[in-house]
């Protein structure tokens, strides 16, 4: 059984485990468009729980997990973060007002924010975070019909993540295409195993101090390699916060997005109304959303350019891979060496080596 400390230490650990590895999941990200952000994206999202979570001292389950929802909904950044907000709202409603946990708990909570993230997407594709969740979610119901122990369930709603996550290019043409696996389920697998360390072991993942300077191999990315075009060209957020009188029924902002871009989230609170959606026309988008009530913030991006940035760096750190590799090489020769560090400096990227004869 776990309780709301627990529950609170588990989320914390999951964002460490995934702001650690964003830049290797950016690396990944071609779908639905090669922009180079996901991994930063969903760490966003999760760590706006970790400061809302801070000051949170209950044990109750319910309630840790109905701040980090709350919290993960207004912060949810991307495609892939405002999905990963939805299958944590799943744990809000799923364990309401219930004091501690176990694993049959967990997963039906788990199955509630897979519905609802299946339903809140314009467009739902197999092979992307989608079928990571939902067959982690069907395969932690399953384990929990033979033994409720939570962390039994949840060990085996990670490896089912995992397992998930390996087929995602079977499932999906182009990320077969590109040969990597999809971006968004690749950091929910993170950010379950970040939670299972403390589930399991008790063990909070910390977060890594040197985790922001990029390596070469950070511009060998997926969203530069892969030239996709990109159809539309912002990537537009909003919140709106809901006039109680208006009446107007939410299934008419979704259906006017959709009839203007593509990659469409809409996802219905009781103050608010959290909008994601790719579009050439990112004005006409926020005034339908003041239909509903007031703009509390407001985000759009240049999709288009975030991708020719991502091919610029690659390019540029690719001009100095060679000298460095001859580095790097003569480095790992040396006799009876330990390379604590790994990071060059030039324009583009910054790696130290420090080696300590032992």
């Amino acid at each position: 059984m776990i309780n709301g400390q627990i529950l609170k230490q588990a989320v914390i650990s999951g964002a460490n485990n995934i702001s650690n590895q964003k830049n290797s999941i950016n690396d990944l990200n071609i779908f639905p468009v090669p922009d180079g952000d996901t991994g930063t994206n969903m760490s966003m999202t999760v760590n706006a729980a970790v400061a809302a979570l801070e000051d949170f001292d209950g044990t109750c389950a319910g309630d840790a997990a109905g701040i980090t929802a709350s919290a993960m909904l207004r912060g949810a950044r991307g495609n892939s973060g405002v999905i990963t907000s939805l299958i944590f709202r799943g744990f809000a409603q799923g364990l309401k007002d219930i004091e501690e946990v176990d694993g049959k708990n967990l997963a039906a909570a788990l199955g509630i924010g897979v519905d609802a993230a299946y339903k809140a997407v314009m467009k739902p594709t197999e092979g992307t975070i989608l079928t990571v969740a939902r067959m982690a979610y069907e395969a932690g119901i399953e384990a929990a019909k033979y033994d409720r122990d939570v962390v039994s369930v949840w060990q085996t709603i990670v490896d089912k993540a995992n397992e998930a996550l390996a087929i995602t290019p079977q499932l999906l043409p182009v990320l077969k295409k590109a040969g990597v696996v999809d971006a968004g389920g690749k950091g929910l697998c993170v950010i379950f195993e970040g939670m299972l360390s403390v589930i399991k072991n008790g063990i909070m993942i910390e977060a890594d101090d040197d985790t922001a300077p990029a390596t070469v191999s950070t511009f060998e990315s997926a969203a530069a390699e892969f030239d996709d075009d990109i159809r539309f060209t912002y990537c537009t957020e909003f919140i709106v916060g809901r006039n109680a009188e208006i009446e107007t029924e939410i299934g008419e902002l979704r259906s006017y997005l959709e009839s203007i871009g593509d990659c469409v989230v809409v996802v219905n609170d009781d103050e608010i109304i959290k909008v994601h959606v790719h579009t050439e026309q990112p004005g006409n988008a926020l005034s339908k959303g003041l239909e509903f009530g007031q703009l509390l913030t407001v985000k759009v991006e240049n999709m288009k350019e975030q991708h020719k940035n991502v091919k610029s760096t690659k390019k540029k750190a690719e001009s100095l891979f060679p000298q460095n590799q001859k580095t790097i090489s003569a480095l790992l020769q040396l006799p009876q060496v330990t390379v604590l560090k790994t990071f060059l400096k030039t324009s583009v990227v910054t790696m130290l080596f420090r080696a300590v004869r032992v």
